[in-house]
């Protein structure tokens, strides 16, 4: 593979350290990425992602698309020699088990008063 088809990248999480920077290549998508993130989480943080499907990667001010490739997303970046590009991760929880959680907990709340009477 051609060097100039490899794209160094970091990826800052929210207390503004970094994950990488890995080299990849042009074809790589923003899913791969994502899964690479999951993966090397940094041990004993407060925020950890449980699945890719948590994880939100923004570049010059844009949520990427898990289907869109590292080629595909670099453009906005314009050039960067020798460098490093710096993606920002958001991780949000899903909201169908912020959900879940919601209902449980009122739940519980809900045995508890009737429980109480």
């Amino acid at each position: 593979m051609p060097e100039e088809d490899l794209v160094d990248i970091k990826f800052r999480i929210y207390d503004g350290s970094d994950i990488g920077p890995f080299r990849y290549s042009a074809t790589s998508t923003v899913d791969m990425l994502k899964q690479r993130i999951v993966s090397d989480w940094p041990k004993g943080k407060t925020i950890v992602p449980k699945s890719v499907n948590e994880v939100k990667l923004i570049s010059s001010g844009k949520i990427l698309e898990n289907n869109k490739t590292v080629g595909l997303c670099k453009v906005p970046f314009g050039e960067v020699p020798g460098g490093a590009i710096i993606m920002h991760v958001v991780v949000q929880p899903s909201l169908a088990k912020a959900k879940t959680e919601a209902i449980f907990i009122l739940s519980l709340f809900a045995s508890f008063l009737i429980s109480s009477h």
